[in-house]
């Protein structure tokens, strides 16, 4: 249980006079906490209620491991609990009926070896998943796996922020995101008055990114506009992927 806000630290974040590292710090983690809802379980292990059609050739499987005979391919164990993208390893999104605003989200995933998929929040701003194990830094800052990927502005690639640390497993390893994201603000008539912020993101229990602003939807987004609250995204068509326990509570960030 997270202490309660300090008078000094509270009145500074009503007046608007708290420090941004303070702010976006554990206070407002902690502030996250407080004001946050019930988890949610978005997918149910079972079949693809609550995420939209089509659903393309995903299947509900029990696991999934690397082919012996070509472990740039998934194999998929009997039983229920997992989302696989099929046999093929591309196929259409997997896009929630449900959107959110503010929201803490957890993802488990698994990739094939070269593989490449990501976790769209509100559909517009990608957190990596890339085959990245012992690889420090790639070819572009955001390719990496747990990396924001780079907006596409003007033909080329701007603000992608690689992960502090390399968290990555080998490939067929299953693997974890953690996000702590502060959706866009906008005034009364709809004009946006601050940006997008993953606030805190986690690979596998290890902190790769805090409080990075976000001016815009991604490379490859859903939707190339902004709005208050989105659905959430996985991307399907770049590689062999599986996903589970895949779950949202949705908060009220200061």
């Amino acid at each position: 249980m997270h202490a309660p806000l300090g008078p000094l630290v509270l009145a500074g974040l009503l007046a608007g006079t708290t420090p941004e590292s303070v702010f976006w710090g554990p206070v407002c983690c902690r502030a996250a906490e407080e004001t946050s809802g019930s988890w949610r379980e978005l997918f149910n292990g079972r079949d693809f209620t609550g995420w939209r059609a089509p659903t393309g050739e995903w299947q509900v499987v029990g696991d999934v491991e690397l082919d012996p005979a070509d472990p740039r391919r998934l194999r998929p164990r009997e039983g229920s609990g997992v989302a696989w993208n099929g046999p093929n390893g591309r196929t259409v999104h997997l896009v929630s009926e449900e959107e959110f605003g503010d929201a803490e989200i957890h993802v488990e995933f698994c990739l094939a070896r070269r593989s490449n998929s990501g976790v769209y929040v509100m559909g517009r701003y990608e957190v990596q998943i890339y085959d990245s194990h012992g690889v420090e830094r790639d070819k572009y800052p955001g390719i990496e796996c747990g990396g924001i990927y780079p907006r596409w502005v003007n033909g080329r690639e701007v603000e992608g922020h690689s992960p502090k640390v390399n968290a990555s497993l080998p490939a067929g390893r299953w693997q974890s995101f953690d996000i702590l994201f502060r959706a866009p603000r906008f005034d009364a008539e709809g004009r946006k008055i601050e940006p997008a912020r993953f606030v805190r993101v986690l690979h596998n229990g290890r902190v790769v990114h805090e409080n990075v602003v976000v001016h815009g939807p991604t490379r490859s987004a859903l939707f190339e506009d902004e709005k208050p609250v989105g659905p959430l995204m996985l991307q399907g068509d770049h590689g062999p992927v599986a996903f589970r326990n895949i779950r949202v509570r949705a908060l009220h960030l200061p």
